[in-house]
Formats: structure tokens, sequence, C-alpha cells
């Protein structure tokens, strides 16, 4: 069973693998840094579908399909899918789980799920409880912008602060096994609000929550930024990184060239997406390709990845509510087996 650190970490003790995983991601993401390690890009952002909320459906169920049979396995190995999205009511994550027919859990973390569901997912193998567990998210730009801010034939000016939603999804495979990268720890985060209510600015309402988790973590587990090969957090943008720096620092905690956002990494910057990436998709992809890729390389031996999520609706956005953030954050080890 795992082991409880200081107020708000896990440590795995029998530290699940990584066994299996895939990527997908729209046209736009596949001209970016990481065209080179996403498994599929999709050639137009309907994938062949009738509506992007039916597009975003099938990229789950690609991500998660062939997460499974990258695993060497089959549906009926699977113990349980947890996942989510960004859409009313999580219905691109269980309408998808709806056609694999296995136990699911659907969560909501906003842009924090693929942690969230890595932290939950490891916890249920660790303990033995279930053998073998998906995570998985995904989100689309078009369906999230007409959701939480305009109807996309409208053509509104996007404000400088803005971040671009990904078109995009990741899926991750995990159990108790010999080889595969490890989840060693998982810190669950605490819900902050810093009275930011601008839904254009992301980065600046998450900020804060990333910082509260990563002091946390730094804690908890008697450890320091320079512990790490790489401190990733998702989706800050260029913006909502800088905030961070600058509240880690003022606590004590200086984050140096190891630290990186998935958000400010997505996209080229002749791409015009102002503050970079953002939604479930986008770190959730990065993780799942990008990432795991480098531990198998050798490039990371340990990683600290601390999704963040702003927990807003559209219903508060319109009745002036500030925006809450949550971060939740795990360790991967590097396995030095894999890629000899």
């Amino acid at each position: 069973m795992g082991k409880k650190m200081g107020d708000q970490t896990i440590a795995f003790l029998n530290k699940p693998r990584i066994v299996g995983n895939y990527s997908i991601v729209g046209k736009k993401e596949g001209c970016g840094p990481f065209k080179d390690y996403f498994h599929y890009i999709l050639k137009d952002d309907l994938f062949g579908e009738s509506s992007f909320e039916h597009a975003e459906r099938k990229m789950l169920e690609q991500a998660i399909g062939c997460s499974i049979k990258n695993a060497g396995m089959n549906i009926n190995d699977v113990d349980l899918i947890v996942g989510g999205d960004l859409l009313n009511q999580i219905i691109s994550t269980s309408f998808t789980a709806r056609y694999f027919d296995r136990p699911f859990l659907g969560i909501y973390g906003a842009c924090s799920t693929m942690a969230e569901s890595l932290a939950i997912g490891a916890t249920f193998v660790d303990g033995k409880y279930l053998n073998n567990v998906v995570c998985a998210t995904g989100t689309h730009f078009s369906t999230a912008e007409r959701q939480y801010r305009f109807p996309l034939e409208l053509g509104n000016q996007r404000p400088p602060t803005s971040q671009w939603t990904v078109t995009g999804a990741g899926s991750t495979v995990l159990r108790l096994a010999d080889e595969g990268h490890m989840i060693t720890k998982a810190t669950l985060g605490k819900v902050t609000d810093y009275g930011i209510k601008d839904a254009n600015n992301m980065g600046a309402a998450m900020a804060p929550a990333a910082m509260s988790t990563l002091i946390s973590h730094f804690k908890d587990t008697k450890t320091s930024p320079d512990d790490y090969d790489l401190i990733l957090t998702g989706d800050l943008g260029k913006l909502g990184s800088e905030i961070l720096m600058d509240l880690m620092e003022h606590n004590g905690y200086k984050l140096g060239k190891n630290y990186n956002d998935c958000g400010q990494m997505m996209y080229n910057n002749n791409q015009k997406t102002f503050q970079g990436g953002s939604g479930c998709g986008c770190s959730a992809a990065i993780f799942n390709s990008f990432i795991l890729k480098k531990l198998d390389e050798g490039v990371y031996k340990n990683v600290l990845y601390a999704a963040t999520g702003a927990l807003l609706s559209t219903l508060s956005t319109q009745q002036g509510d500030s925006i809450p953030g949550i971060c939740h954050a795990v360790v991967i080890e590097r396995d030095s087996k894999v890629g000899e």
C-alpha cells in the first residue's frame, strides 16, 4: 500500500508502471514543435465526423484504444478507465467509455485532469485493487470555444492574455510490471482562489494553485526544484508561467532552467496563439508523446508533472464569480531498462 507523506502527498511503494501510451492532436498542433512526437495528427479538425463534439469523442476513443494496444493488451484486460474533459457533464469521456464497456470513473479537474487521472489510477494499481487502469483526457478547440466563450461564427477578437484550447487527447495505461517508467508519488492539490475573474486570463487564475501544490510537494517530500530533471506545469501559458515563477521565488523556491509549461511549449511563436495552449488535451498530448519519449531516451530521469485546472463554468462567469484553480502533481521516474 502507499504511504502518506506530509499533508498532501502519497508515495507509491509498489511503483505503478506506465506500460502503454498514445497521443493524438489537431492539424494546428501538428504544425508545432512536437509534430515528430505525436502518434497521430488529424488532417482536419472534424476528423470525419458531423460535429466537433463528435470529433473530440472520436479522438478519445482512438487514444484509449491505441494506448491499450500499445500496452500489448485488449480491452477485456482493462479493469478501469479514469478520465474527463471540459464539456458539460464530461460527455466526451463518458460517451467514449460507453463504447469500451468497461468500468469507468468520470472526473473533472479541468486542465489538471491528466495528472488527476494518473494519481487516481496509480492509487488503485499500487494498492493492488486493480491490475490495469487507463488514464485519459482530451479537448477540442472548437468545442471548448463555443461552450466557454462565443459562437465560432462570430470570429471574436482574442485578448492578448488568452490561450488557445488544444485539439488533442492523451491516454496512459498503468499496471504493476517489471518494466516501464514508474509513478512514484502524487501530490493532491487544494482549491486555490486569488480572486481573478477574467475568463480570458487562465494563467493568472491557475498560477496560485500551481504554487500551492508545488510548495506542498517540496515540503512533504523534503525535496527542492533542483532535485528534478524537469518540472512541468500544464497549462499556465507564457504569462501564467511567469507569474508562477515570481510567486515561487517570493516563497523561497526558485524555478530554474529545468522548469517549463506545456501551454507555452505547444505552439511555435508564429502560430499566433498569444499565451500558448490550454485545455485537458494540451498537457495530456505532450506528456504521452514528448515527455515519455525523453524518459525513454534518458534525457529525463525524474519528472515532476503538475497539471493545473481552472474550475470555472459558463454559469459562474455569467454571475461574476472569481475563478478557483486546482493543481495535482505526479512524479515519474525513468526505468533504466527502457530503451536499452
